[in-house]
């Protein structure tokens, strides 16, 4: 099955800024994660992670496996962006 598994949102405010992190994956025809950091409606940061990088079976995948890696990347993010490690 290709369904695209719907994603993670969250709102943080670091300092005064407001950021908006988003994760989706964007199935299994196009087999990647992607997060984006966006602050005032723009884009700050991009990261595509493929599924080959985080699972092990690549596409084969199973939806729980995936939604998971979505998850770890997500809570990533806003761990490394709390710290000042990543805008």
């Amino acid at each position: 099955m290709s369904s695209v598994e719907k994603g993670f949102n969250s709102d943080i405010s670091l300092h005064g800024v407001s950021y908006h992190i988003q994760t989706e994956d964007w199935g299994q025809t196009n087999p990647y994660l992607v997060s984006r950091v966006f602050r005032n409606g723009a884009v700050l940061k991009s990261i595509k992670t493929g599924y080959s990088e985080v699972l092990p079976k690549g596409t084969q995948s199973s939806p729980q496996a995936i939604r998971l890696a979505m998850r770890v990347q997500h809570e990533s993010i806003l761990d490394l962006l709390a710290s000042g490690q990543l805008v």
